[in-house]
C-alpha cells in the first residue's frame, strides 16, 4: 500500500513531524478541546500543527496509515460544541489501531460519542467536519463525515479524497442515522463549490490510475501545479511554477497549494506500507510546499525512528515557508526563484533517497540512520542557505 497526503493549512501555521512513542493506557487523555478516556497507544509517526494535539496524517508502528480533508455539509459545524476535531480522531485512530478496519471503529466509535467541534484553525473560528483516508498494508477505507453521522467504503485498488463529500451510495457501512440505500450525497451543502476540490481530485485519481505510480511519482503528483507531475526525485526536468491565483473555475486551487495570503500546502509525506513483515516501512516527509521542499527518508526501527532533525524544527519550517512566498511572486521573477530552490534542493533529495534505499537493502541499524539524517540536517540546513542567497 503506497499512501500520499498533504496538509492544506493557514500560510503561517507551522507544523513539524514527530514521532510520538507508545504509552500505557491512564484515566483521561486531553485532546485539542476536549478530555477522553486513555486507552493507551502505539508509536506514532505524526505530522502536527504546533498549537494543537491531533496530526494532519501520520503511519503507527503497526503500518496503519490516516490523513484527514476538510468538508462542507449541511450541519453547520458552529452550531456543535467543542468535541474531538478531524485531527485529533486522526491521531486516535492511529494510537488506538492496529488495522485499518479497527481504525475505522475507532474513528467512528469516538466521534458518535465524543462528537465533533472546535475550531480547525489557531485564533479563529474555524470548525468543520473531515473526511479521512485509512489504510494499512492490505487494505483501506474512504471515511466521510457529517457531525456525528458517517459513512465509509472500502478502498479496493486505490482511492483519493480531497475538500468534498464523494460517496453517493457506494457506501458499505455507516451510521445508525443514515439509512441504507441512502444517497450520501444529499449531505452535500448546496453552498459550498465542489471545484475547489475537483481539480486536486482529478489529478491524484490520475496518480493512482497510473501504471507508473510509486513513491516518486506520489512526490511528483504532491508537486502537481495543475499541469500535471513533475519533480520525481533524483529525475531531470523542469520545474513548473504555481499559478498565479485562483481562477472562476477554481482550476487556480491546485494538489500543491498556494491560495495567497489564506492557505497553502504546509506539510506532506509518501508512506509505502509493504505487507510482507519483513520488509521495512518507507517513509518521505517534506515541510512547507512540496515544489520548495526535500522529502527526507525516516527511519522506522523496532521500537524507535529515526526523524530528520530539521523536520521536527518549527524554525526549519519557517524558512521553507519562506521560500514558498517566493515562488508566488508574480510573472518571471517567482518562475526565476522556482528554477533556483530546485537546484539547490534537489540534488540534496537524490541524494538521501539515494542513501536512505542503501539503509533500507541492508536493514541498516539506528546508528547508521541517526548518521544518515545527521548528514541530511546539514546539507539541507546548507541548501536554504543558499536559496535565501540566490532569490
Amino acid at each position: 500500500m503506497l499512501f500520499a497526503k498533504s496538509s492544506d493549512r493557514p500560510v503561517d501555521e507551522a507544523q513539524v513531524l514527530e514521532w510520538l512513542p507508545a504509552r500505557p493506557a491512564s484515566e483521561r487523555l486531553r485532546t485539542t478541546y476536549v478530555a477522553v478516556p486513555d486507552a493507551g497507544a502505539a508509536a506514532v509517526l505524526g505530522s502536527r500543527p504546533t498549537w494543537m494535539w491531533g496530526v494532519e496524517h501520520g503511519v503507527n508502528e503497526h503500518r496503519v496509515a490516516i490523513g484527514n480533508e476538510r468538508v462542507w455539509t449541511v450541519d453547520d459545524p458552529r452550531s456543535a460544541p467543542p468535541g474531538l476535531i478531524g485531527m485529533d480522531l486522526v491521531r486516535l485512530g492511529l494510537e488506538r489501531a492496529s488495522t485499518a478496519d479497527a481504525a475505522v471503529d475507532v474513528v467512528t466509535g469516538l466521534l458518535e460519542r465524543h462528537g465533533q467541534g472546535g475550531s480547525g484553525e489557531e485564533g479563529a473560528d474555524e470548525p468543520y467536519w473531515s473526511s479521512f483516508l485509512v489504510v494499512d498494508a492490505h487494505a483501506g477505507w474512504v471515511l466521510e463525515t457529517s457531525d456525528r453521522s458517517w459513512v465509509a467504503t472500502p478502498v479496493d485498488r486505490g482511492a483519493a479524497i480531497s475538500n468534498r463529500l464523494t460517496l453517493s451510495t457506494d457506501w458499505t457501512r455507516s451510521s445508525s442515522d443514515v439509512e441504507p440505500g441512502a444517497d450520501w450525497d444529499r449531505w452535500r451543502s448546496p453552498n459550498a463549490p465542489t471545484g475547489i476540490a475537483d481539480h486536486r481530485l482529478a489529478a491524484t485519481r490520475r496518480c493512482i490510475a497510473a501504471d507508473r505510480s510509486g513513491p516518486g511519482h506520489a512526490v511528483a503528483t504532491l508537486r502537481d501545479h495543475g499541469s500535471g507531475p513533475w519533480g520525481v526525485p533524483g529525475a531531470a526536468g523542469d520545474p513548473e511554477p504555481p499559478p498565479d491565483g485562483v481562477y472562476d473555475d477554481w482550476s487556480g486551487v491546485t494538489v500543491c497549494m498556494h491560495v495567497r495570503d489564506y492557505q497553502c500546502t504546509t506539510a506532506s509525506v509518501v508512506a509505502d506500507l509493504p505487507a510482507d513483515p519483513s520488509e521495512p516501512m518507507r517513509i518521505w516527509a517534506a515541510l512547507g510546499t512540496p515544489c520548495t521542499s526535500v522529502y527526507l527518508p525516516v527511519g522506522v526501527l523496532e521500537g524507535e525512528a529515526v526523524v530528520p532533525e530539521v523536520l521536527g524544527d518549527a524554525e526549519v519550517w519557517r524558512s521553507f515557508s519562506a521560500l514558498s512566498r517566493m515562488v508566488e511572486r508574480p510573472g518571471d521573477v517567482g518562475e526565476a526563484a522556482l528554477r533556483d530552490i530546485r537546484s539547490a534542493l534537489a540534488p540534496v533529495e537524490a541524494a538521501a533517497w539515494d542513501e536512505a534505499d542503501s539503509l533500507w537493502a541492508s536493514g541498516a541499524a539506528a546508528v547508521r540512520w541517526r548518521a544518515a539524517a545527521a548528514g541530511w540536517d546539514e546539507q539541507v540546513r546548507v541548501a536554504l542557505v543558499a536559496c535565501r542567497g540566490r532569490s
